[in-house]
């Protein structure tokens, strides 16, 4: 291109990068030779002089989830807005592909690591995860944590949460308020902050209502899909008489398979038996679902306009998203006793 330009490859590279003061003439035949030879610059070399392309990086379990996937889209969305390339990496779940992850995004100078969901409530982990988060600042970058919660007061990392437990309360609320008492409730999870968080509301609801807890009604999740509710359900109505009237499912993706458990032993929604779920993701408007409402993408823009802001540079900021319960039809008051 220097040649077609007429100049050396050395004023090229300035001009190109920014650094050189270029009289107008000597600009305008680089910028009109970048235009006719449609040149795009090569990455791998700027990498190897030193100069990296602005990036903010996600790190999530997994892009086929529909929760994962509308975060991933707020942070791409903001991104572009900012002018920086959005890097995407999945975890599978795995604390330790996670750690080395983050790892990995500091020695390519990620402007920021967004992590997204879930997190192991483990000494070990957030011990590591603080250690790594110091390094990042140390290195001019920000450690995110999007939807979970802080590692500790002095740890330089923003948190950008939603209130599950806020959202739980007020979806067990809505049950107990349309006369359910026995509600089982689908995804419990020890050890996670999130299905923790949830069925926290949950027994602080029960306990608002006065309604007596029943560790009975509470059963443990695996992995939280689709599939997981299918089984949970369906092994609780093999398991004997039916003793709830109502359902609290974890998330969507167990409400719907929840409610296809109980469509196959002819029990109908919300007929038979009132169902609500929480994300308003996929499916629960093709299901007519009531659930909690969740500001995902928002969430994702959120954590880039932070981890942006050079005023929270090194610093801690905690900002906490609301929810809020989305009415569809699968909830049927109880006639009066």
């Amino acid at each position: 291109m220097a040649k077609h330009a007429g100049v050396s490859v050395a004023t090229v590279s300035r001009i190109l990068s920014g650094s050189y003061p270029s009289a107008p003439a000597t600009r305008s035949k680089v910028m009109r030779a970048v235009r006719e030879l449609d040149y795009v610059a090569n990455a791998h070399a700027r990498g190897l002089a030193g100069a990296r392309p602005k990036s903010v990086a996600i790190v999530v379990n997994s892009v086929v989830s529909p929760h994962y996937a509308h975060v991933a889209q707020g942070v791409q969305d903001q991104a572009a807005r900012e002018g920086r390339l959005c890097i995407v990496g999945t975890t599978g779940g795995d604390a330790e592909r996670e750690l080395a992850m983050v790892r990995l995004l500091r020695e390519e100078h990620a402007e920021a690591v967004i992590l997204v969901g879930n997190m192991p409530i483990d000494d070990a982990y957030r011990e590591r995860m603080a250690d790594y988060a110091r390094a990042l600042a140390v290195a001019g970058s920000r450690l995110v944590l999007c939807g979970r919660p802080a590692l500790g007061e002095e740890v330089p990392a923003i948190v950008v949460e939603y209130d599950n437990t806020g959202g739980a309360h007020a979806i067990t609320s809505h049950l107990l308020s349309a006369g359910h008492r026995r509600i089982l409730f689908l995804g419990r999870r020890a050890g996670y902050t999130t299905p923790e968080s949830r069925i926290a509301g949950y027994r602080a609801a029960l306990a608002a209502h006065r309604v007596p807890h029943d560790p009975g009604l509470e059963v443990d999740s695996v992995v939280m899909d689709r599939r997981d509710g299918y089984r949970m359900m369906r092994e609780r109505l093999e398991a004997g008489p039916r003793d709830f009237t109502a359902v609290f499912a974890g998330n969507d993706l167990m409400a719907a398979g929840a409610r296809a458990a109980l469509r196959e032993r002819g029990l109908r929604v919300p007929d038979d038996v009132s169902l609500v779920g929480f994300d308003d993701l996929p499916p629960s408007d093709d299901i007519d679902l009531t659930t909690v409402h969740v500001p995902h993408e928002e969430l994702g823009r959120t954590a880039v306009r932070l981890a942006l802001d050079s005023d929270t540079a090194g610093t801690s900021r905690h900002v906490m998203l609301g929810t809020h319960i989305i009415v569809r039809d699968s909830v049927r008051p109880l006639p009066p006793v």
